[in-house]
């Protein structure tokens, strides 16, 4: 009988001088980076789980970071450091033996802190609560996560992942993370290129490798399986990177039948009118129009409500999208944040029910900091004259382009009288 340190010791023989540790690319990386938005001119990174430091090598190169790179396998961080050395990156990247769950940073210490195929050695929900102190105000949390791709996986795909690492859906990691109290700045899903950047390297090493060395046999019996995993069952599950950060000065949740009266008096005093009141209780006595779960409310730190957002039912051409309308902030508390804060609290919701396609008639200047682009460029109008500008659109899932949403005429539920 093999000991599981000989097998500890395979498996990382099959691992070494590999590019990747998990599924990835350069490309992902790169898209994940441009998610995150704008960087201090020289961010603090910390690249956790960070292998041989594929991703830390990019992001000090092309992002110009400092990168504290964290891994407990002293080899990997040896080929880090060689690889800095060797591009001219040593002043860029520190390399540092440590525990992801016992980091001895002080808090608020980075801009960016970055885990791609790494964050499931501590658990996803984990990873959320206990990094979230390191960031610095403004920063963002990068990391990917497998997960199902599917409603209903197999049961040979279940049994296999249930045994090493249990696998949610996205729509649950999305309400993991807005739950923890994190705005999503972006979902990338990952292409099945990056599983071949992995497994084909990998694949090669574990044909090459001698069986008969210590804990060998049992090291490639799993590659091998997990590979075989991937090849049969690989339209089941997938990796999705997500780009959080942290919302802290405003929570933001639901309405429940308690707020109605307050959210009427918030629309009121909002708009100096009692229309968007009227026009937000018309929209929740429309059972074609009302989605329970998508009138949001911000909470100001006494608990008052200080700000409300709603998302309700239109169409494009017949298919159906999202209506952002009413926004409103009390009066005291506009130009803080709340309204901001709830309106990206209710397209992360959105976004976690699989919505694809959100649309909002207002200031030009205001609602591009959600994604908002003019509704023009995905072939999509209201059915009366607007300026061209304040008629706005944003794919919450997939292409940020008109491949994959419906072009045509804008239906308003008939509450808006449009």
């Amino acid at each position: 009988m093999t000991d599981n340190t000989s097998i500890t010791h395979a498996f990382f023989a099959l691992h070494h001088g590999l590019p990747r540790q998990g599924p990835g690319s350069d490309a992902t990386t790169r898209r994940l980076l441009s998610l995150a938005g704008a960087l201090p001119e020289r961010p603090r990174v910390l690249d956790l789980g960070c292998g041989p430091g594929r991703a830390a090598l990019l992001l000090a190169a092309e992002a110009g970071a400092e990168v504290t790179a964290v891994d407990l396998h002293e080899p990997f961080l040896d080929e880090l450091r060689a690889s800095a050395e060797a591009r001219g990156l040593t002043g860029s990247i520190t390399a540092v033996n440590a525990d992801m769950t016992e980091l001895p940073h002080p808090d608020g210490s980075f801009d960016l802190i970055w885990a791609e195929s790494s964050a499931y050695a501590v658990g996803f929900d984990t990873a959320l609560r206990a990094w979230r102190r390191l960031l610095a105000p403004g920063g963002a949390l990068v990391l990917t996560e497998c997960e199902w791709t599917t409603a209903e996986p197999s049961a040979a795909a279940r049994a296999f992942w249930d045994q090493h690492y249990p696998l949610r859906t996205g729509e649950e990691n999305l309400r993991a993370a807005t739950g923890a109290g994190y705005s999503v700045l972006g979902v990338h899903a990952q292409p099945e290129s990056d599983w071949d950047e992995y497994y084909g390297p990998l694949g090669a090493r574990a044909d090459a490798a001698d069986p008969q060395s210590p804990g060998m046999a049992e090291a490639l019996a799993a590659t091998r399986e997990e590979i075989a995993m991937r090849r049969e069952h690989g339209t089941e599950f997938g990796y999705t990177g997500y780009v959080l950060r942290p919302v802290d000065a405003w929570p933001c949740r639901p309405e429940t039948e308690s707020d109605v009266t307050t959210v009427h008096a918030v629309n009121a005093a909002a708009f100096g009118t009692e229309n968007e009141a009227d026009l937000v209780d018309a929209l929740r006595a429309d059972a074609d129009a009302w989605l329970p779960g998508l009138s949001y409310v911000a909470q100001a730190p006494d608990g008052e409500v200080a700000a409300h957002a709603l998302l309700t039912r239109c169409r494009v051409d017949g298919a159906p999208a999202l209506a952002l309308a009413p926004c409103a902030v009390l009066p005291k508390y506009q130009r803080t944040g709340a309204g901001s804060a709830v309106v990206r609290a209710l397209l992360d919701a959105a976004r976690a029910r699989g919505e694809r396609l959100v649309l909002v008639l207002g200031h030009p200047a205001y609602y591009p900091r959600f994604g908002f682009k003019p509704a023009s460029g995905f072939g999509i109008r209201p059915g009366f004259e607007v300026p061209d500008e304040a008629m706005m659109a944003l794919v919450l899932n997939g292409p940020d382009d008109s491949s994959c949403v419906p072009q045509g005429t804008i239906r308003y539920p008939a509450a808006f009288g449009v």
